[in-house]
């Protein structure tokens, strides 16, 4: 799956509200920051359907993973990006990359062991430092799908961010990655994997609502668009109509075992 689906997505929302006026410059995720904003976007029902979402909690979805394992990549942009560009509304995804790797400390500073190598510690190094600068989840997330489903996810950073952040530069996440800032984003992301209970035997490991299972991985990893529209306890937004069939049963999916 390429990077143009969120594009692909965001014409299609277009399409569904009918041509946008030309006072409307405000990106899809700010269409609903303010009355004046949603008018110009014609986005009013819009608008309205996600105060309708706003009484029920969230899906929580966290993500622990690796930035070069197949099976973290998979389900990265197969699965979670796509239910995310559909269903942002009732969903809150987490992102932690660290994964298999280890740490240890060598006079002041922290250093790591990837399981596919230290391009592996680069991308993961990068993502996190995607996260911290840009902050906002849209932001953020586009970038990190773009780089993750490219064939070169260290690579991929210029060109993605050039079309999902262009107000950040790569200088400034070079200067994360090679600085002490980096270093200790990744220390962090190591703190909360293994802080996870049960401890993860594999990634990518998936938490929904605070909970791992065998049986919710295995849902996640095949179906986690009607999993999420099966588990919100709000009113459904229309992408969930018709997707609320039993779930399959679970399967085993593929993952990168923790060395």
């Amino acid at each position: 799956m390429g990077p143009w689906l969120l594009l692909a997505a965001a014409c299609g929302l277009w399409a569904g509200l009918g041509e946008a006026r030309p006072a409307c410059s405000s990106p899809p995720h700010l269409w609903c920051s303010s009355r004046e904003v949603a008018q110009a976007c014609q986005a009013e029902q819009l608008c309205a359907r996600r105060a309708a979402h706003q009484g029920a909690s969230p899906v929580s979805v966290q993500l622990y993973y690796e930035s070069l394992c197949p099976a973290c990549r998979g389900f990265l942009s197969q699965q979670l990006f796509p239910t995310w560009v559909m269903l942002n509304d009732i969903l809150n995804i987490t992102l932690v990359p660290f994964g298999n790797a280890q740490e240890k400390k060598e006079g002041s500073k922290w250093h790591f062991d990837c399981q596919h190598g230290q391009e592996e510690c680069q991308g993961n190094m990068m993502e996190a430092c995607l996260i911290h600068l840009l902050k906002d989840f849209d932001l953020y997330f586009p970038v990190i799908f773009c780089m993750e489903s490219g064939s070169d996810v260290v690579g991929n950073l210029l060109p993605c961010l050039k079309v999902y952040a262009p107000e950040l530069s790569v200088a400034n996440v070079t200067a994360c990655v090679d600085g002490d800032l980096g270093s200790q984003l990744m220390h962090q992301n190591a703190q909360r994997t293994e802080a996870l209970k049960p401890p993860h035997q594999y990634v990518p490991w998936i938490v929904i609502n605070g909970k791992h299972t065998e049986a919710t991985q295995s849902l996640a990893m095949e179906a986690l668009f009607r999993l999420v529209c099966n588990l919100y306890q709000g009113e459904l937004p229309s992408a969930c109509h018709g997707k609320l069939q039993a779930l399959p049963s679970p399967s085993p999916q593929s993952s990168c075992l923790r060395f």
